[in-house]
């Protein structure tokens, strides 16, 4: 098996095969992010994963081996042919394989059709992740994310009509104390058009040597604290409506452990978020910096 440089996947792909289709992030400039910056973006020769298929079902029982992740970031890059390839022979050498998932950020999604989606799922693909991070275009630019509102919607809507499973990806705090309540209000608003599966919350944390950390230390961005943070996550699950997605805190940035399934358990979400709106500033740890990776 080979790999280049780190690998990241998400939580829930904790027992998941690694495969590494691309090499780094076709983007890479979002200012809060660390990851994939000592690599230059390229997707692999399908000859090159099919040797580290082949390595796998060599060397791993055929039954422990029921998910995969194609890392690295953007993945969805691939042509879908290609793709849809690499999906055929890993589902060929692993007969117990029921999700193959990727990484894909909404203006890469965008880029594609319908039909690439209705084919990448006849092929295998069952879920897809996605950093939405903000739905307000004024935080999208500030960060230089990449994507927009627009791209947000038409992206998730590709995935969601194809009947691949879409995680999408919410980072409370990331608006600051300037542009919080857009950062939430705009955010639900988006969520309740695509109606993804999941809902995953990362609190935004600065990360040494990002361009977002450099603005918290001069001064120019204002971190939230982690009430404040609690407060704009209760803003946006009030905003959700008509949409039954399953809204997870399963990171460790994160200040409240919030799972619940929408509409049935919005009120208890609510709920939880007010009862540590209670609570002391000191009953939670500091937002400070951190100079690893989210």
């Amino acid at each position: 098996m080979q790999y280049e440089g780190v690998v990241y996947r998400p939580p829930s792909e904790a027992n998941s095969l690694i495969l590494q289709a691309t090499i780094g992030c076709a983007h890479n400039r979002c200012a809060f992010c660390n990851m994939y910056r000592e690599k230059r973006f390229r997707i692999r020769k399908p000859e090159e994963i099919k040797k580290d298929i082949d390595w796998a079902e060599q060397h791993y029982p055929p039954e422990e081996i029921r998910s995969i992740f194609l890392a690295d970031g953007n993945t969805i890059l691939m042509k879908t042919p290609q793709l849809i390839e690499l999906l055929q022979y890993a589902y060929r050498k692993f007969p117990y394989l029921q999700r193959a998932t990727v990484y894909g950020a909404s203006q890469y999604l965008a880029r594609k059709s319908p039909q690439d989606f209705q084919d990448l799922r006849n092929a295998g693909l069952t879920r897809l992740h996605c950093g939405m991070e903000s739905g307000s275009d004024s935080v999208l630019r500030r960060v230089n994310k990449g994507g927009t509102r627009a791209t947000h919607i038409k992206g998730g809507l590709l995935v969601r009509n194809a009947g691949i499973e879409l995680s999408m990806y919410y980072m409370p705090g990331l608006g600051g104390l300037d542009m919080w309540e857009e950062h939430a209000g705009e955010s639900a608003g988006v969520l309740n058009e695509v109606n993804p599966d999941f809902i995953r919350l990362r609190t935004f944390i600065p990360i040494a040597g990002t361009p977002m950390a450099d603005d918290y230390l001069a001064g120019k961005f204002k971190l939230m604290n982690a009430l404040q943070v609690i407060a704009e996550i209760r803003l946006l699950i009030a905003g959700l409506e008509g949409i039954n997605s399953l809204l997870l805190s399963d990171h460790w940035s994160n200040f409240l452990s919030l799972h619940g399934q929408m509409p049935q358990e919005k009120a208890n979400l609510l709920r939880a978020a007010d009862e540590a709106l209670t609570m002391p500033l000191s009953a939670f740890r500091d937002i400070g910096m951190t100079h690893g990776t989210l």
